[in-house]
């Protein structure tokens, strides 16, 4: 069969989308050390690439609930990875370019947010809209390749900077940028399904908007997002000055491992997931991600703060992908709109835990532990607002017998 008839093709091209995805988010937060030594760059401002790139990508989703239909999805998709391709390449040449790295930095950051932000709100729905059975084995799956793509980027990017050198880490930010450049034209081929069946029409944003539910699954994708990405996006530097290990066993043993856990937990659940209540696993998953928190930020010594790192990698794997199966359940008609919404809380939470993190560790004198003590507070409320999901699908279940 070809592959414009061929929709495994298109969940391989969604698949490297992730790692396009993976290489967006975690390549640049490798190098935050090199940049404030380099460019001589405060803690703040390095922060500030953080935030940036996940309040633009949060704005592209919020744009995409308009846009996307409109424009369709391929065209959509196809631009977001040249979208990533640019800013990557971006990276290499404006900062020594412009007279200030920083701004070079920061406009790179934006580029390929742009089509972050499009390949996260797009991605879930193409899959959701393949004609394929146990949809959210296949949502883990597809969301695991994100956290295999974040291994990809940490090993490649320390097997280079041992053998290069991390001085020519310019040079790694251009072969970053011919992976996503690849998947647009892969997806200019593949088929791509509609997400709402022929003569069906989506929900409005105003009905998405007036029900109780959906503002329950937005609580849950802000925390989900911080919980993952305050830990992740500070790994690195953690690992390097909080616990005074080299940089290659930090790469190596904080995101590294803590993308390998985060993508077991995702297959696993892919395995499971007929056998395994997902909000019994979703909540387990929160209280996992506060005993990890607590031993990272407080452990004695070096190898069990890293042992907190990489755990929190497990605990946070279910959290994002079970949100969007949660809601695509019970808003089946949500449509692009419904996706849209739940990436731009999801992104949200992705700005607001590492700038949390970020902003307290600068407040007490660059002690990240301490940043990450405050960062609890995103698995507790998830962990409260789980509870109120299965009150209320309890709630409704009750209702529909009663009129039976």
């Amino acid at each position: 069969m070809s592959i414009k008839g061929n929709y495994n093709h298109t969940l391989k091209a969604c698949y490297v989308g992730y790692i396009t995805q993976a290489i967006v988010n975690n390549f640049v937060p490798l190098l935050f050390l090199t940049f404030q030594s380099t460019y001589a760059i405060s803690l703040d401002k390095i922060t500030m690439l953080v935030t940036v790139n996940f309040l633009v990508q949060l704005i592209v989703d919020l744009l995409a609930t308009k846009l996307i239909d409109k424009i369709g999805y391929r065209v959509s998709i196809v631009a977001a990875h040249i979208f990533a391709a640019a800013g990557l390449v971006g990276l290499a040449f404006l900062p020594t370019v412009l007279p200030d790295p920083f701004i070079g930095l920061l406009l790179s950051v934006i580029i390929y947010a742009v089509g972050g932000g499009i390949i996260e709100v797009l991605i879930s729905p193409i899959v959701e809209a393949c004609p394929t059975e146990r949809k959210e084995a296949a949502m883990s799956l597809l969301h695991s390749f994100y956290c295999w793509g974040q291994v990809f980027v940490v090993l490649f990017s320390t097997v280079f900077f041992l053998v290069i050198g991390i001085d020519n880490w310019p040079v790694l930010a251009i072969i970053w940028a011919i992976i996503p450049f690849l998947n647009a034209i892969f997806f200019m081929r593949v088929p791509i399904a509609k997400l709402i069946n022929e003569g069906e029409t989506g929900m409005s944003m105003r009905q998405i908007f007036s029900m109780k539910i959906f503002w329950v699954f937005v609580v849950l994708m802000v925390c989900a997002g911080a919980s993952e990405l305050a830990m992740s996006q500070w790994a690195s530097a953690f690992a390097e000055a909080g616990l005074g290990v080299s940089k290659t066993i930090g790469d190596l043993m904080g995101p590294c491992l803590f993308a390998v856990l985060m993508g077991t937990a995702r297959v696993l659940f892919a395995k499971l997931s007929e056998r395994i209540n997902l909000i019994a696993f979703m909540a387990g998953s929160g209280v996992l991600c506060i005993a990890s928190y607590l031993l990272a930020a407080l452990a004695p010594v070096p190898a069990l703060g890293l042992a907190g790192c990489a755990l929190c990698g497990f605990s946070v794997g279910i959290l994002w992908p079970g949100t969007f199966s949660l809601a695509s359940a019970k808003c089946p008609r949500g449509g692009t709109a419904l996706f849209a919404l739940l990436a731009l809380a999801g992104d949200l939470g992705c700005s607001g835990g590492p700038t949390v993190v970020g902003l307290v560790s600068d407040a007490f004198g660059g002690n990240i532990k301490s940043g990450l003590l405050v960062a609890l507070i995103f698995p507790v409320v998830l962990i409260l607002f789980l509870w109120i999901t299965k009150k209320m699908n309890g709630q409704k279940a009750a209702k529909a017998a009663e009129n039976k």
